[in-house]
């Protein structure tokens, strides 16, 4: 009774109370989740790179045939898999893990093969449901002869199915594609390599296995990332080879470029590891809306699949690219820092590691791996030979067995039977019992025989592997060398010894000296602009430009040569009239070798300009100077510098309807200009005679002409070599009536301009040619400084006759079609210098 009592009375709110040490429960609950984190989430192993959820999708994607010669399967069914038998940690875990090892600016060697978003550097992956995944011939590689008894088994978290404790990894998974994990006390961040590099250092240390991490490091000099790009300076790199902890600089690989005729930018082409394109635009702009980097106009992404990356960050005019660039590394993404970690599971405990010690456990593994499945093969080869060898005995008496099975009781007693009468085995006599009819055959006794054979063969190969340790080294080794020729690549990334940071550039006398990006601004040095007759201009880096005649190239006739400065500007005249106004340094700058201009790496008018229809630029004259226009009416006008400091253009001549500029050039009052016109007449006077005007007048007559002619050539020349024999020349081109103009043309002649006397403004001049027997008109005329340089309209050089012709006689027949006509570079530089 007492005791029922006790049974039914109520317990007590104390009786369910127990008394434990509040900080022995807390350490110990610590303990056991810091334990699960770092073996079983964060750290990898470092026999195979892995860490357990990786491991787990790898293996399961091999148990579901998921191989790359597979269809793609629904991401969300792998992660059901994995979850549902190996890791039940939630499907999210499991299908990031997934996404990354499939990402190909993550890993320097996928093991998964995506189909679908799996996301960018700026985003994330679509969900599982609506992406397709399959293993990668890598992956591929590291699940390779799990069937062969090379790695051990565990139970998984229910007891109700196996998985491997590490995969064999045929490739040194670890070194090649990193890791990344934050555990709890510890993380381990582990750079990229290049497979290649790394298997010749893993064969090194097979092969040497006395071999010092300097050995180790000839083979691999540092991280190769999967984005490319630069690591600038080694020594960071160099400490955690030793230590397994350091760091390095990355950068991304850039270039200047003429991105239009009138920009510079900087293009980058490969980002820092694991730096999108849209942080570095970020980044950029912010840095530019709070002033502290100047010089940048606008950033582009032009990324594409054809092309791969490329982002544009256009530059202001007048910044020099390497100031700018230096302070782009400094305040954005496009310089970042990398952090080497090398912690990793060694035997189930966690270490930090060097180079040589990574390579090394590896090794250790491969060798492990590649031991186990030859004992395992041999054992299979021997069992089978056993088998092959009691066959081949039942053969020869093949009736005697039959008969000995069909008077037997039971299986048993056969058995039984055959193991007495012909010496076999239990599982020999088993496997003649299981034989059929037909392999009791001629043909089935010689296939057993070769089978035999074959099977010594490689009974004796798989043993020479166990017996000797120098053997299988390098089975080993051959291994890897098939892995690197398989699926290695080319080094990405460039290794920098020492920084190379852009030379400090000088502000220059800017109008905003003062300003916090004075010092990226290009110094306002001298330079010289020049215009092609083929079109083509550029400003010069040194006041150096002359031409040597003996080393002629397309577009060194020069219609204009200007000196200026850097950061000054100039006025573009066209054939309307109109005047622009253009800052020099939005000019593309050409490099002067040799001595010789080289305009070929300038740009097109048409890029650079925008000009009207037919409208054509006449040359580049300084805002501070006189100068002269001639129309193909026959004005003239000399224009004052007079010109409006808040517009972009304007009207230097006022031109009548049908009427256009000829050409354009600094005039004192001292030179002498030259008309020619297209009927064959020359005249020369001093430009003293026209009086400089405003620049909306229409000027002045300037030469006399006859009904239906025209002025085809205007020029201003020095008095000093109007007059002086030999100093300046006349050339005229002759052509045919109805022809297409330079394309027949029928004479060239050369002449003295000094030959030609002045006349008065408004008259009508001298003959300068006379016309041959189908000839009517002149194609080409101008007066220009000796010696002259002719050319095509593309700018290819032309020849002109080497003799002087009197002023009225007839010219020479033309070899090519002389288009173009200019003085020569340094002729022209003297006189330009002469009027600056």
């Amino acid at each position: 009774m007492a005791r029922r009592q006790t049974a039914a009375a109520p317990a007590t709110p104390e009786s369910n109370i127990t008394d434990i040490d509040v900080a022995s429960e807390m350490e110990t609950s610590f303990l056991e989740y810091a334990y699960s984190v770092i073996y079983s989430r964060a750290l990898p192993d470092a026999r195979d790179g892995l860490k357990p959820v990786q491991r787990r999708i790898l293996y399961m994607m091999a148990q579901m045939g998921l191989r790359p010669d597979k269809g793609h399967v629904k991401s969300a069914r792998v992660v059901g898999e994995v979850m549902g038998k190996l890791h039940p940690h939630g499907d999210a875990a499991i299908y990031d893990a997934l996404v990354r090892m499939s990402q190909s600016f993550a890993l320097r060697l996928p093991l998964v093969d995506g189909h679908g978003n799996f996301g960018s550097l700026d985003d994330g992956p679509a969900a599982a449901r609506y992406t397709e995944a399959r293993m990668t011939a890598a992956a591929m590689a590291m699940t390779a002869d799990l069937d062969e008894d090379v790695v051990d088994f565990e139970p998984n978290y229910d007891n109700q199915l196996t998985q491997p404790s590490v995969l064999p990894s045929a490739l040194p998974n670890l070194l090649v594609n990193g890791a990344s994990g934050i555990a709890v006390g510890m993380a381990t961040n582990m750079a990229p390599h290049n497979l290649r590099e790394v298997v010749s250092g893993a064969k090194h240390l097979i092969l040497n296995p006395e071999a010092t991490l300097e050995d180790i490091m000839e083979h691999i000099p540092g991280p190769d990332l999967p984005s490319g790009g630069r690591i600038v300076g080694l020594e960071g790199i160099r400490e955690a080879y030793r230590t397994g902890r350091g760091s390095f600089k990355t950068r991304a690989k850039v270039s200047i470029e003429q991105v239009s005729a009138r920009k510079t930018g900087i293009v980058v082409t490969e980002l820092p590891y694991m730096v999108g394109p849209e942080k570095v635009i970020e980044k950029t702009k912010e840095a530019a809306q709070s002033k502290k980097l100047t010089g940048v106009s606008d950033v582009l992404d032009l990324t594409d699949r054809k092309h791969g990356l490329r982002m544009v960050i256009e530059l202001k005019a007048g910044f020099n690219p390497q100031a700018v660039l230096a302070q782009l590394y400094k305040l954005t993404p496009l310089e970042d820092s990398f952090g080497i970690n090398n912690v990793a599971l060694v035997d189930g405990q966690p270490r930090t590691m060097g180079l040589l010690e990574l390579l090394q456990v590896y090794v250790d593994h491969r060798l492990t791996v590649v031991r186990r499945r030859t004992a395992h093969r041999l054992g299979k080869r021997k069992d089978r030979l056993h088998l092959v060898e009691g066959l081949l005995i039942a053969i020869v008496d093949i009736d005697e067995v039959i008969q000995i099975i069909r008077a037997a009781e039971d299986t048993a007693a056969a058995r039984q039977r055959l193991m007495t009468i012909f010496d076999l085995t239990e599982p020999q006599a088993e496997h003649i019992l299981e034989l059929r009819l037909r392999q009791l055959t001629r043909y089935s006794t010689i296939e057993l025989e070769q089978e035999k054979r074959r099977l010594e063969e490689e009974i004796e190969q798989l043993s020479a592997i166990l017996d000797s340790d120098e053997l299988l080294r390098r089975t080993v080794a051959e291994e890897l060398d098939e892995v690197a020729e398989k699926y290695g690549d080319d080094r990405r990334t460039q290794l920098l010894e020492a920084e190379s940071e852009p030379a400090p550039v000088p502000a220059g006398k800017a109008s905003a000296a003062d300003d916090a990006g004075s010092a990226l601004q290009i110094p306002d040095s001298p330079c010289w602009v020049a215009l092609s007759t083929s079109g083509m201009l550029a400003r010069t880096t040194d006041r150096s430009a002359l031409v040597h005649p003996s080393r002629r190239r397309r577009h060194d006739a020069l219609a204009s040569l200007l000196p200026a400065t850097a950061r000054g500007e100039i006025g573009a005249v066209t054939s309307s009239g109109r005047m622009l106004r253009v800052p020099v340094v939005d000019m593309p700058a050409v490099e002067i070798a040799g001595g010789s201009l080289n305009l070929n790496q300038g740009v097109k008018v048409s890029e650079f300009l925008s000009l009207e229809k037919k409208e054509q630029l006449l040359g580049f004259v300084p805002l501070d100077a006189v100068i002269a226009l001639g129309t193909a009416g026959g004005r003239v006008k000399r224009v004052t510098p007079e010109y409006p400091l808040n517009r972009h253009e304007w009207e230097v001549i006022s031109l009548k309807d049908g009427d256009r500029a000829v050409a354009v050039a600094v005039a004192e009052d001292a030179d002498q200009l030259v008309f020619i016109s297209r009927g064959g007449q020359l005249l020369r006077y001093e430009a003293s005679l026209v009086r400089p005007q405003g620049r909306t007048g229409s000027g002045v007559a300037g030469m006399k002409l006859t009904e239906g002619d025209e002025v085809i050539g205007f020029s201003v020349v020095p008095a000093a070599s109007a007059e002086e024999p030999g100093a300046a020349v006349v050339v005229t081109c002759a052509a045919g009536d109805g022809q297409l103009e330079g394309l027949d043309v029928r004479s060239v002649k050369v002449s003295e301009l000094a030959e030609f006397p002045a006349k008065g403004r408004a008259t009508g001049g001298v003959r300068a040619h006379r016309f041959l027997r189908g000839e009517d008109h002149l194609s080409l005329g101008a007066a220009v400084l000796a010696p002259p340089l002719a050319a095509a309209r593309n700018g290819s050089a032309r020849v002109l006759p080497a003799e002087m012709a009197r002023r009225d006689a007839s010219g020479v027949p033309a070899e090519q079609p002389v288009e173009a006509v200019a003085s020569s570079p340094e002729a022209l530089s003297r006189k330009v210098l002469e009027h600056s």
